[in-house]
């Protein structure tokens, strides 16, 4: 059996960077880990606790949470938009944090990556994201970092997918969330 990571991009651009490093995670995912790009995040409304019931819930909202119902662990993968993260992953977070005590969030190990333009990689967002999912019930793993400055630029030619020092990184955050989960012997 593998590690199955879940990644939720907080990006909905097709050319966005942080697609393309969620996309090399998933491609150089170290032996015994599969990460899964999660399709569909443009599709779920913003979380409203009226239509969140058994009658109402809509349907992506559900596959959402079953999506995230199979995975051992999440990759929360975010570009920085004024200075935060992006509401499409706010709004994912809000939906995977119900129901309160037992979503699928709740105890999940967690990390936080992501690129921007900026000198900073992005790192205000990725602590916005890492402190909303954590208070979601995540568990966040402080250590298990990255933030790529400069992304225009470093990016402008070269995939992440290509990109030696990124898929290293990449490859630790990755097994460090592997390390936390209890894999069954087959």
């Amino acid at each position: 059996m593998s590690v199955h990571i879940l990644a939720l991009v907080g990006s909905l651009r097709s050319g966005s960077h942080n697609r393309q490093l969620a996309e090399a995670a998933a491609k150089h995912a170290p032996e015994g880990v599969e990460v899964t790009l999660y399709e569909g995040l443009a599709e779920v409304p913003f979380y409203n606790e009226d239509i969140d019931t058994d009658e109402q819930r809509p349907a992506a909202a559900t596959r959402m949470r079953e999506a995230a119902e199979r995975a051992d662990a999440f990759l929360l993968v975010t570009p920085e938009y004024n200075g935060t993260m992006p509401a499409v992953l706010k709004n994912a977070i809000d939906w995977l944090s119900r129901p309160f005590g037992s979503s699928a969030l709740a105890g999940s190990p967690t990390a936080v990556v992501g690129t921007a333009f900026g000198q900073y990689g992005g790192v205000w967002a990725q602590d916005d994201a890492r402190k909303s999912a954590g208070i979601a019930g995540a568990t966040i793993l402080e250590d298990a970092k990255l933030a790529i400055p400069d992304s225009v630029t470093r990016f402008a030619e070269t995939h992440p997918a290509d990109d030696t020092e990124a898929v290293a990184q990449l490859k630790q955050v990755l097994s460090a969330l592997a390390a936390t989960i209890e894999v069954p012997a087959s």
